[in-house]
């Protein structure tokens, strides 16, 4: 057999190897509890990976990790949404990879220069940006939400919000894969290689800065309660009495511990019409007996139109706002969705309601911060896999906008974040009798933020820069892409 023919096929068997481990390494990355560290890894050897291989053989091993990679969340999809629908979107998460990885590797080989270290991180945030604004789910685990833990670095995103913290997480692996090809045969390459380190040091120091500025403010005491066993128009009488007195027990004990501020989860109970004045009573009724703000979640059917709302009720007894969910999950999308805002003052502060998804989206989480919120209350309902992805990406709303999260999730968990993305408390929720947290810090005023002033312009720039790196790729005089 030709030496030729047993190194080609050495090579394509150490290709086939290096995808198939990439993608299993990927799944770390994509999964809903990401390894923040892999994050910065990971893609740099799959983006490797497509530099160092001939046009058809890059395509379909990147296609092939990418695929493997974005099987670590089908168990999730096929809990939340129909299985053709979940292999849709596996399909779809295994495209937007490829594309990514396969675009920027076009550039890159064309034009050989050290600045396409940036082709493939604004691509990301390009493809991330459009996301966020086009489809019903947002940029729902964009990787930017990976590195919620790392509070540093998390606080990027007051600065450029989830574009900004994208952008940084990608460019790194960009610059890895640019220095594995080139080397110092790279034209300037020093700069494609510094950059993202001088770039990460910055980011770095500026949220151990922030972190360390001292909070201040009247302390609050806020009361969390939240039991799993949902309360269905089936539901028997006796059925539903128990899950209510467990909440009017945990409401009062609550309460009796010094809670000025109680919030129970999201879709507590479905309700026809006729319901709403009798359940409205009698949160009425436990808000006035406790002197406390109660929020509660509520589902109401009228005559096949769905809303979810929140009802919040003032320590006299008076039903102080209505709000009804904007942005809907999977399960909901006949609901009815709700367009405005709500914002109450509690104790001087101005406190906005929001219910679970919509802390998804960053435009709505702006919209509290331009209204100046200083804490959001956050009825909610998970899926049990996606609780501490559901908890971060809402505290990433906080860091944002420069305000406290009170969030009480069923199946979930019940958390209070502050306006630096640091958990004060959280647990998990539980079947009945449920579970409470009971948390006591600071309150500050909204901490201004230069994303709540700008919004996502970064976003937007790196939609514009990865067209014309996309219209670059297919015309430009350089060498061609192989």
């Amino acid at each position: 057999m030709p030496f030729t023919t047993i190194t080609s096929r050495r090579a394509l068997v150490f290709n086939l190897v290096a995808a198939l481990f990439t993608g299993w390494l990927l799944r770390f990355v994509v999964g809903l509890e990401p390894v923040w560290w892999l994050v910065w890894l990971v893609p740099a050897f799959l983006l490797w990976l497509a530099l160092r291989l001939d046009g058809h053989q890059a395509r379909w091993l990147v296609i092939l990790a990418s695929a493997i990679g974005a099987t670590a969340n089908l168990p999730y999809y096929r809990l939340v949404m129909p299985d053709v629908a979940a292999v849709a979107v596996l399909g779809a998460q295994t495209l937007l990879w490829s594309f990514t990885v396969m675009a920027s590797r076009r550039v890159i080989l064309r034009y050989r220069s050290w600045w396409t270290v940036v082709v493939y991180p604004v691509l990301w945030v390009a493809l991330d940006t459009l996301m966020a604004t086009l489809l019903p789910d947002g940029n729902w685990n964009s990787l930017a939400y990976s590195q919620a833990t790392v509070l540093p670095l998390l606080q990027v995103t007051a600065l450029g919000g989830v574009a900004g913290l994208l952008f940084l997480v990608t460019l790194v692996p960009a610059a890895l894969a640019l220095g594995c090809t080139y080397g110092r045969r790279l034209p300037c390459g020093y700069l494609a290689y510094a950059a993202p380190v001088l770039f990460t040091l910055m980011a770095y120091g500026y949220g151990s800065w922030r972190l360390r500025q001292p909070v201040t403010g009247a302390s609050t005491t806020f009361g969390l309660a939240s039991i799993d066993d949902a309360i269905g128009r089936q539901a028997t009488t006796a059925y539903t009495a128990n899950i209510l007195q467990h909440y009017e027990a945990h409401v009062a004990r609550l309460a009796a511990q010094g809670a000025q501020v109680v919030v129970l989860p999201e879709k507590i109970a479905d309700l026809s019409p006729g319901q709403v004045p009798g359940w409205q009573h009698r949160f009425s009724r436990w808000a006035a007996r406790n002197r406390v703000w109660l929020e509660a979640g509520i589902g109401l059917d009228n005559s096949g139109e769905q809303t979810n709302l929140a009802w919040l009720f003032a320590p006299d007894g008076r039903l102080s706002a209505v709000y009804q969910k904007h942005f809907l999950a999977p399960p909901e999308r006949d609901f009815t969705a709700g367009t405005l805002y709500s914002v109450r003052t509690i104790a001087g502060l101005h406190y906005g309601l929001a219910i679970c998804k919509d802390m998804h989206f960053a435009t709505l989480g702006r919209a509290y911060g331009s209204r100046r919120a200083a804490v959001l209350l956050v009825p909610a309902w998970d899926f049990d896999l996606d609780a501490a992805l559901a908890a971060r990406m809402t505290a990433t709303r906080g860091v944002e906008n420069g305000y406290m999260v009170v969030r009480s999730s069923r199946s979930g968990w019940l958390s209070v974040s502050d306006a630096h993305g640091r958990f004060i408390a959280r647990r998990a929720s539980s079947a009945i009798p449920g579970s409470t947290l009971l948390v006591n810090t600071p309150v500050p005023q909204q901490l201004p933020t230069l994303y709540t002033r700008t919004g996502n312009v970064l976003g937007w720039l790196c939609v514009l820069a990865g067209a014309g790196f996309l219209l670059a790729g297919r015309r430009g005089r350089g060498t061609p892409a192989r």
